[in-house]
């Protein structure tokens, strides 16, 4: 069972169960569809920056029907079994190798079969909303509805399901990441930018045409606010959106300047700040671990390449040399 440590309740009694999932969803119509004694529900919930992470278990065969979410979007990953999802006109059988992703405006209507427990990520309506804003560099005609089915099979989902348990195996440790915001807003952004890129919807063509390329001087203002800000959670939205362009357009100009993404530009600051700040840290106090997590870096064997290809050594050699040269 995932999430044990972040228990919200357990439970038998079917108003109870509907009242305390509604607190962290919404309102929402619960029929039991079988046998009422299998009637067991978990719920295991946790708030990690604005991406509530779930564990939700009925044990029975129930009816759900919220309706439409209207204030959040909803990854919701069988992890055994099958459920039956309705989203306006749209029906799917969902499995452990086919999420489903319900859009807000969308009314949705569910059967959840006994012995489906599910993992669920929240995401609210407002942060994918403005983070295709900025991706667009212009502001949204209509309400974004993605595809109903997610296919976890393919290259791209893989990805985005490794992301999602990292932050559920990070929320099941006392000393895990849920204590660096940066880190945790770091994945959040990445799992928002891979559905808004990757999953179809009704926005994907406009994400995905050409734009121009920025001009330089702009391309010099991103680097000197990229500069200026890379201890907070950047993404390539927020660092288009501050120099009044596309995403698509800054990704160009970036490209076609300096021969790497704005994230890319991105890592190699924070790289450099990491750098910094093991050569006057004191071993006694600090880690590399810690450090590197500060600044975003969340896998360890990746970061170590990459600071290794950067300043040829380990960075746990720049923390010693630091503290054998009085920094």
């Amino acid at each position: 069972m995932l999430l044990s440590n972040r228990a919200v309740f357990t439970s038998s009694d079917l108003d109870e169960v509907r009242g305390e999932v509604a607190k962290v969803f919404c309102p929402h119509r619960l029929d039991l569809a079988g046998d009422a004694d299998l009637l067991s529900a978990r719920f295991n919930s946790v708030q990690l920056g604005s991406v509530r992470v779930n564990y939700l278990d009925y044990g029975a065969d129930v009816h759900i029907e919220p309706g439409d979410l209207d204030t959040f979007f909803l990854v919701m990953i069988p992890l055994a079994g099958r459920s039956l999802i309705r989203a306006g006109d749209k029906e799917i059988v969902s499995t452990p190798s086919l999420a489903a992703l319900p859009s807000p405006t969308r009314h949705l209507d569910m059967r959840w079969a006994a012995g489906c427990p599910q993992l669920l990520i929240k995401f609210e309506r407002t942060s994918i909303e403005r983070s295709l804003e900025q991706m667009l560099g212009e502001q949204l005609n209509g309400p974004v509805v993605f595809d109903l089915g997610m296919d976890l099979t393919m290259g791209w989902t893989r990805s985005w399901r490794d992301m999602a348990d990292l932050l559920v195996r990070e929320a099941e440790r006392d000393d895990g990441l849920t204590g660096h915001p940066l880190a945790i807003a770091h994945l959040e952004n990445a799992l928002i930018t891979l559905l808004l890129t990757m999953q179809p919807s009704n926005y994907l063509e406009r994400l995905t045409a050409p734009r121009p390329a920025a001009l330089p001087k702009v391309v010099r203002r991103a680097m000197e606010f990229i500069e200026g800000h890379a201890h907070l959670p950047l993404t390539t939205s927020d660092i288009a959106g501050a120099v009044a362009v596309s995403g698509r357009s800054l990704q160009e100009g970036f490209r076609a300047h300096l021969g790497l993404t704005p994230t890319g530009y991105l890592r190699q600051v924070r790289l450099a700040r990491v750098h910094d700040e093991l050569r006057t840290a004191d071993p006694a106090r600090a880690t590399v671990t810690t450090v590197a997590a500060r600044w975003g870096f969340l896998h360890q064997g990746r970061f170590a390449a990459q600071y290794r290809e950067r300043y040829g050594l380990p960075p746990s050699e720049t923390l010693r040399r630091g503290s054998a040269s009085g920094g």
